[in-house]
């Protein structure tokens, strides 16, 4: 009989580097509080996505379990997952107490999330160190400064008073951007949070779906033009991560408009597999580059 553990069973074994190139086109992609819903930006202009509104959109997904993407997961990509092992942490369905009464691994036995982006919410009231997760995702940041257009909305006027059925400018928007998000697979947080093989699969089958299955009335056209997955040969990391992304990070076409909002995805030279220099992509295990929007 073989010993050989099934994905089920082995947990995240090498780091991983990736990269998220992220169009948007007439939408907010990432509101901010602070600017009363504003889309994100610094002070320069480039436009921010944070990496806790991605999550969001990942979490959701897994949590409805009655929607066509984890039907189809379930279906296609693993008939066996079960979905009392996949369960979502951050929740308003989890009641803060029910979760804090679970031990460490009947949380991570549980909750999918926690796994995967970490546990620290078992952490309040406890004497036991932070746990963070397996993978983590970084700030998402526009190549060229953004344009926001903010536009005032109506609704049909309630009673005799029109003034209720205005939203001023209340519709606020970035023209156009290309915005870069990081990512990165450590493993060895795997030994803490029982991150299976098979755990981050279904992250990565999920990443491609994250904004078509999540559009809003304000984030309409969003979407992922290249979600670029490199695993390096070790559990220790291969190369370096910031060579992998600066090579794979598109770049204005004319450097004079670097520092102008752009229109259209032509405005960019935008790099492919192709484009990754040799002395890195062989350090990469089967010296391969994923690009999880083709799979």
């Amino acid at each position: 009989m073989s010993n050989e553990k099934s994905n089920e069973e082995r947990l995240v074994e090498r780091r991983a580097t990736g990269l998220l190139v992220i169009e948007v086109r007439n939408s907010n992609p990432n509101g901010d509080p602070d600017r009363e819903s504003d889309p994100r930006q610094r002070q320069d202009g480039r436009g921010e996505i944070s990496s806790v509104s991605f999550k969001r959109k990942l979490r959701d997904l897994v949590e409805k379990k009655d929607g066509p993407v984890w039907k189809a997961l379930a279906g296609q990509f693993n008939p066996n997952l079960k979905p009392e092992k996949f369960m979502i942490s951050e929740s308003r369905e989890t009641k803060l107490a029910d979760m804090r009464s679970l031990n460490e691994k009947e949380f991570t036995a549980k909750y999918w999330d926690g796994r995967i982006f970490g546990n620290t919410e078992l952490e309040k009231g406890r004497d036991i160190p932070v746990k963070t997760g397996v993978v983590q995702f970084g700030l998402a940041i526009s190549v060229s400064p953004v344009l926001v257009e903010r536009m005032t909305t109506t609704n049909p006027a309630v009673e005799a008073d029109k003034s209720r059925g205005m939203a001023p400018l209340a519709f606020r928007i970035v023209q156009h951007g290309v915005y870069c998000m990081p990512f990165f697979v450590n493993p060895t947080a795997a030994t803490k949070t029982n991150c299976t093989i098979n755990d981050l699969e279904l992250l990565l089958k999920l990443i491609p779906l994250a904004y078509p299955h999540t559009a809003s009335y304000v984030r309409t056209w969003v979407g992922i033009r290249y979600a670029w997955y490199m695993e390096h040969t070790s559990a220790l990391g291969s190369c370096s991560d910031f060579a992998l992304i600066d090579a794979l990070t598109p770049k204005r076409k004319n450097k004079e408009d670097s520092e102008k909002p752009s229109t259209l995805w032509d405005d960019y030279d935008v790099p492919t597999e192709k484009d990754l220099p040799r002395e890195l992509k062989d350090k990469l295990y089967e010296k391969k580059v994923r690009d999880l929007m083709n799979e």
